[in-house]
């Protein structure tokens, strides 16, 4: 899931709280944007929210802008969830109506993503038949209300129409985003993708990986609540968003980028395919001669470096094998001092190199195995996080 916040803040006193669901969101890991009518800006000004939330502040549809995208259209692709708090009676109108005269009720009409409306006003205006029937088309269109609260307002009367707390708005959106946080604090490293391996200027050793068990395993972990870095071999599925990424060439490439950081992740997915060998006498030059001969040697074990280092940290290994399945993944295990082992017979049906689903046997350092049948490859990778919170 998405998991970029854009908060809409429209003109009302309760705006001064927005700066707060900005602060509550940020510590949670999300990225947060906010997007401002013009009365808003005088209750709370942009800076504020920009020190908040470490991104440019967007309130005008025409001021200069540093790039030539469609900025209206770019912000409603990019959040995966649009809060709007406060939401005045006025924008709630227009949401409802479709009009579409600034920023905020332009980029409103553009999203795709949910819309978090937490209403903010006078208890008249809030209980008034106009107000209540354009809340109702709201819910009728998908939007999720949350409904203010009872007790003193800004202009002296008593009655409902207060914006709900921050804390309770934010815990909403992180349920809404994050349903399962069992990640949360937690920082993954996975490695994703094949190795290449120079053979001269043009030419390398390679292999049929596309980094889609990884960016499945990325993407799980992200929605989890961790924070996730992936190491990129060569691949050829979509990065998932809100994680971070290193790309590197070369399985020593790959090595070092993974062993530099070993102080920095509390896990450690090993889901790429790390070329075994490379091509020790290689050339910068592309070779002519009608015969060459290669000569090998061995690479770095990336993962059994870092079953000798790990300590407390948890490693997860593949195994990707075409014969003696169990045997060799029970070895392998035991090697490289891993928590467990993702083992999969690449010659079934559904189970090789670029494929959507997997066909899959995790085998535990306690020696208990769970053979699963086929599945996605992001179900499978829920399993294998599910199986690191037991070990």
């Amino acid at each position: 899931m998405n998991k970029n916040v854009l908060l809409g803040v429209s003109g009302g006193i309760a705006a001064y709280k927005s700066c707060e669901i900005v602060s509550r969101l940020k510590k949670l890991g999300y990225d947060v944007k906010v997007l401002m009518t013009q009365n808003a800006t005088e209750f709370v000004t942009p800076l504020t929210f920009e020190t908040l939330s470490k991104n440019a502040v967007i309130k005008d549809m025409f001021g200069e802008k540093p790039h030539y995208d469609v900025e209206h259209v770019t912000l409603a692709k990019w959040a995966g969830v649009f809060v709007v708090a406060p939401a005045t009676e006025n924008v709630i109108a227009k949401f409802a109506s479709g009009v579409a005269d600034d920023m905020l009720s332009t980029v409103y009409a553009a999203s795709p993503a949910q819309k978090i409306i937490c209403p903010a006003m006078n208890v008249n205006m809030y209980e008034s038949a106009a107000n209540l029937k354009n809340i109702q088309t709201l819910k009728d269109r998908g939007a999720i209300i949350v409904e203010p609260t009872e007790g003193l307002l800004a202009c002296g009367d008593v009655g409902k129409g207060r914006m709900e707390e921050p804390e309770k708005i934010v815990e909403f959106v992180d349920k809404y985003l994050t349903p399962n946080p069992d990640f949360r604090g937690k920082r993954v490293l996975v490695t994703a993708g094949g190795t290449v391996e120079a053979i001269d200027g043009v030419r390398y050793i390679g292999n049929r990986s596309s980094g889609k068990m990884g960016f499945a395993i990325a993407e799980a972990a992200r929605d989890r609540g961790a924070d996730v870095t992936v190491v990129c071999g060569k691949v050829s599925a979509m990065f998932p968003k809100n994680c971070g990424r290193i790309d590197v060439e070369s399985t020593m490439d790959m090595y070092n980028a993974v062993i530099d950081r070993i102080d920095d992740f509390d896990v450690f997915i090993m889901s790429a395919a790390p070329a075994d060998y490379k091509v020790k006498n290689k050339s910068d030059k592309k070779l002519k001669a009608d015969k060459n001969t290669l000569e090998l040697e061995k690479n770095p074990d990336i993962a059994k470096r870092i079953g000798e280092l790990k300590g407390n940290k948890k490693l997860v290994v593949f195994a990707a094998e075409t014969n003696d399945l169990l045997e060799n993944a029970l070895e392998k295990l035991k090697k490289k001092n891993a928590d467990l082992i993702v083992a999969n017979d690449v010659t079934a049906e559904g189970a090789g190199f670029n494929y959507d689903t997997n066909i899959a046997t995790i085998i535990y350092s306690n020696g208990m195995m769970e053979s699963l049948p086929i599945m996605t490859k992001r179900e499978l990778a829920d399993v294998i996080l599910d199986g690191i919170i037991t070990v």
